[in-house]
């Protein structure tokens, strides 16, 4: 089963055809593969944390080491997946 994906969950537009792809481009997590199926997601969609170029508080997100501060202790989407996949989430 694919649960929600993070460009679902936080209304971001930048999934293809997105209202917000003219503006940010479409999000990296939305087109990577290589993680797809990670945290019960589709292509990165619940695995963002670990995807450079994420929007993250309107402000594309950098490399993983400067994200997962934040991630781990403010991200409402990482709590969420956290408490869905408890003791199997893929970090």
């Amino acid at each position: 089963m694919v649960r929600e994906n993070c460009w679902e969950y936080m209304g971001c537009g930048r999934e293809a055809g997105g209202d917000r792809v003219h503006e940010f481009g479409v999000c990296p997590a939305y087109n990577i593969d290589k993680y797809n199926g990670f945290n019960a997601g589709r292509n990165g969609g619940r695995y963002c944390w670990m995807v450079e170029g994420t929007l993250c508080q309107n402000t594309i997100q950098g490399n993983w080491a400067q994200k997962m501060r934040h991630c781990l202790t403010k991200c409402e989407f990482f709590k969420h997946v956290q408490a869905q996949q408890g003791g199997s989430l893929k970090y």
